[in-house]
Parts: C-alpha cells; sequence; structure tokens
C-alpha cells in the first residue's frame, strides 16, 4: 500500500482514547459553567462571565489535548487527528443542543450563541475542538 493510502487509512481502535478525552472535557465544561454562572456573572456580570469563562474552556481544552497527545503511545495518521477533531465538535454541539432541548431552550436561543456578529464568542470552543487534535498531534506525534 502507498504511503499516500496508509496516510488515509482509519483505524476504528484509536477513537476510544479520545473519546475519553472527551468526557474528561465535558466534565470539564459543565463544571465551568457551574463557575460562570455562581461566580463569574454575579461578579462581573452576563457577557462578560460568558466570554471569560469561554476563555477558560477554552484553555482547558487545549491544556487536555496536548496533555494526552503529549503522553499518548498511539500515533496518529493526519486523517485520524482530523477526525478526532470532527467527533469531538460533533459531540460538543450535538450535547449543547440536546441539553437546550431536554432544558426547553428554544432552538434559535441555542443557535444565538454561535452568532459572532451579535457578539457571541462560544464559536471558539468548538473551533478549538476541531483544531486542536490536528495541532498537538502533529506537535506530539512520532
Amino acid at each position: 500500500m502507498s504511503a499516500a493510502l496508509t496516510s488515509l487509512a482509519v483505524r476504528p481502535t484509536v477513537f476510544l482514547a479520545p473519546l475519553g478525552v472527551w468526557l474528561v472535557m465535558a466534565v470539564l465544561a459543565v463544571g465551568n459553567g457551574v463557575f460562570r454562572e455562581t461566580v463569574l456573572v454575579p461578579k462581573i456580570g452576563e457577557y462578560q462571565g460568558h466570554v471569560l469563562s469561554t476563555a477558560i474552556l477554552v484553555c482547558l481544552i487545549l491544556a487536555v489535548s496536548a496533555t494526552y497527545f503529549a503522553l499518548t503511545s498511539t500515533t496518529y495518521a493526519r486523517s485520524e487527528l482530523l477526525l478526532v477533531g470532527v467527533a469531538w465538535t460533533v459531540l460538543t454541539v450535538g450535547f449543547e443542543f440536546l441539553v437546550g432541548h431536554l432544558e426547553g431552550t428554544p432552538i434559535a436561543v441555542t443557535l444565538g450563541q454561535y452568532d459572532v456578529t451579535a457578539g457571541q464568542v462560544w464559536i471558539a470552543v468548538p473551533m478549538t475542538l476541531l483544531a486542536a487534535p490536528l495541532l498537538f498531534g502533529t506537535v506530539f506525534g512520532s
């Protein structure tokens, strides 16, 4: 098999550990949300709390991702790193819409969180989730 085809091959088993990493990030995200609502928003206001909380979550995602890819013994193909990023992003956005639905939040409100023209910064989270595996998998990969 040529090197080009080998780099496109995807091994399903390499996605188990990143799924666990995503679960860790999901727990951190929920904790960050609790911190935002109980500490940040009462002290600095809704919008500022949202922006700071988003920045904190982006930093947590980067730290967890970097740690995983620095410590893992698994070597990932570029295509696998891209798929890990897509999976993390889809899981996160899906989780957000599911929770919103269960809480009775109108879909327009959830979609509004992605509107950068309205000053929303949440889009930084899924963008970070999408890019982090490729970034750190490349930096720390063998």
